[in-house]
C-alpha cells in the first residue's frame, strides 16, 4: 500500500477536547501512523480567526495569521479526513467559518485568464473522507433528510475546489452509544487510517 499524506481535520468547535470527535480523529491519526502514513491533524476549536463578513473581505483581504500553516497542510496533503457533528442539520457554524477562511480564492481556486468567474480548481489531486456524528440515526439522516448538509459539503465546497472522490462515514446516535459500540466505531475509524482512506 503506498504511503499518503494525509491532512486530519477535527472540526468540533468545542476546545475541551472530551468528544466523540476528538476520539474518533485520533484514531484515525493512529492508525495513518501505524501504517508508516504521514499524518497531521488541526483542531479547529484552537484556532484563532475572525468570521469573514463581506465579498471584499474574502477576496482582498489578508489570511489570519494562524490559518497560513493550514493552508500549508492543504497544499501538503494527498487525501483530507474532515470530522465533525451535526448541529441543526449543518456542519457548525466555527467550521464553516473556517472553510470559507481557508478556501480563499487564489488558493483554493483561480480565475482563468482573469476572467470574472472562479473555474480553476486549485486543490485537484486530493481525495477526502467525511466523518459526521449526530444524534439521530444515521440511515434517516441519510434516507429522509437525504444527507443534504453533507451533499452540500461535497458539491459545493470540497468539489468546488477539485477534491474528489469524496467518501463519507455517518455515525448517528451519538449519545446513545454504549462503551462496545463506541470501541467498533473508533476501530473502525483506526481501519480507516491504516488503509488511508
Amino acid at each position: 500500500m503506498p504511503v499518503k499524506r494525509i491532512l486530519v481535520i477535527q472540526g468540533h468547535p468545542d476546545p475541551a477536547g472530551t468528544h466523540f470527535c476528538d476520539a474518533l480523529a485520533e484514531a484515525y491519526t493512529r492508525g495513518a501512523h501505524a501504517a508508516g502514513h504521514e499524518a497531521r491533524t488541526v483542531r479547529i476549536a484552537a484556532l484563532d480567526f475572525p468570521v469573514l463578513r463581506s465579498q471584499n473581505e474574502w477576496e482582498h483581504g489578508a489570511l489570519p495569521a494562524a490559518l497560513a500553516p493550514v493552508q500549508a497542510d492543504f497544499r501538503w496533503a494527498e487525501h483530507i479526513v474532515l470530522i465533525f457533528p451535526l448541529w441543526l442539520g449543518d456542519m457548525p457554524a466555527l467550521l464553516k467559518a473556517f472553510l470559507e477562511q481557508v478556501a480563499r480564492p487564489g488558493f483554493a481556486f483561480e480565475r482563468d485568464n482573469g476572467g470574472a468567474a472562479f473555474n480553476r480548481k486549485g486543490l485537484t489531486g486530493r481525495s477526502a473522507r467525511v466523518i459526521v456524528t449526530m444524534g439521530m440515526p444515521a440511515i434517516v439522516y441519510r434516507w429522509y433528510f437525504r444527507a443534504h448538509s453533507v451533499k452540500s459539503l461535497e458539491r459545493n465546497i470540497l468539489g468546488f475546489i477539485g477534491i474528489s472522490p469524496v467518501h463519507e462515514t455517518l455515525i448517528g446516535m451519538v449519545g446513545a452509544l454504549q462503551p462496545a459500540d463506541a470501541a467498533r466505531w473508533l476501530t473502525k475509524l483506526e481501519r480507516l487510517g491504516r488503509d488511508g482512506g
